[in-house]
């Protein structure tokens, strides 16, 4: 039997980098997972043995990648992917399911994407705070969410730290810095009447170079983050207070409650109105 310690996330009500699952397992030999795609970021790293990630790649093409301990693989929302530990030596891993408005930014900073999932450190410092970061999430479940998340972050910078290569600090440094700047922006401002020709001004760019550089990096357009962004804000309060549904579109940038209830029914799937009546009886 293998040994596994497996935990849910009690609190949804993080955005911009949210916990869903976690654990740790030493596997059986020849132990798999899969075929099987997330809805979220699942990150494994590898604290001893070794084993094989069959993931799907940008193009659809199943590519096969050995790995051992002291490394991890990324899998990526939606991509399709097996994992299988070794027969003779099974590998034993920690791993943490999240995701937010942040992550695919820091996993671009990382340089891990579906062509690139394997995690190999260029720090032995930086990684062996991830793992203490991982493993300290996984011992102290019973901690609150707040804490919990803090060493989410903790996680993530030590993640991108500890593989981001010195081509992608450098070259990428002024893009980086225009699409901090927007995020910034729009953390301050959602509230209010803004445009993308608003940020774009903010970040001194016209506005199709710009929202190139914010959804290369982001992975969202301006206007699809931003949408998100609000929409995300919304539900949060529909969730933590009892504001009527015209006062929390407002609150988000909406002066129309119509056109709030569509924009939130696109990204939820349910007006906001039943969004809340079935979270309440959830």
């Amino acid at each position: 039997m293998s040994d596994l310690l497996f935990s849910i996330f009690p609190n949804e009500n993080f955005v911009d980098l949210g916990l869903y699952q976690f654990g740790k397992e030493h596997c059986d030999p020849s132990h798999h997972y899969g075929p099987a795609a997330r809805t979220h970021f699942l990150f494994h790293y590898v604290l001893s043995g070794t084993g094989k990630l069959m993931a799907d790649d940008s193009k659809g093409i199943t590519r096969e990648y050995s790995i051992k301990s002291g490394q991890g693989f990324m899998i990526f929302p939606g991509q399709v992917n097996t994992y299988i530990a070794d027969g003779q030596l099974p590998w034993e891993y920690v791993w943490l399911e999240f995701d937010g408005l942040r992550v695919k930014e820091a996993l671009s900073v990382a340089g891990l994407s579906p062509d690139a999932p394997v995690y190999r450190a260029n720090s032995k410092e930086l990684r062996e705070i991830l793992m203490q970061e991982m493993l300290y999430i996984v011992h102290h479940k019973e901690a609150s969410p707040f804490h919990l998340i803090g060493h989410c972050y903790l996680f993530l910078d030590a993640l991108t730290r500890s593989c981001a290569s010195m081509k992608i600090k450098s070259g990428n440094k002024l893009r980086d810095y225009y699409v901090h700047e927007a995020l910034v922006f729009i953390e301050s401002n959602f509230q209010n009447d803004i445009t993308i020709e608003d940020i774009a001004r903010t970040c001194g760019l016209n506005r199709s170079y710009f929202s190139k550089i914010f959804h290369d990096t982001v992975g969202k357009s301006p206007q699809d983050f931003l949408l998100q962004y609000r929409m995300s804000k919304a539900a949060e309060l529909l969730k933590l207070t009892q504001l009527n549904v015209k006062d929390i579109g407002n609150a988000v940038g909406y002066s129309n409650a119509l056109h709030f209830s569509r924009a939130f029914k696109n990204v939820y799937g349910a007006s906001p109105r039943t969004w809340r009546e079935e979270r309440l009886k959830g």
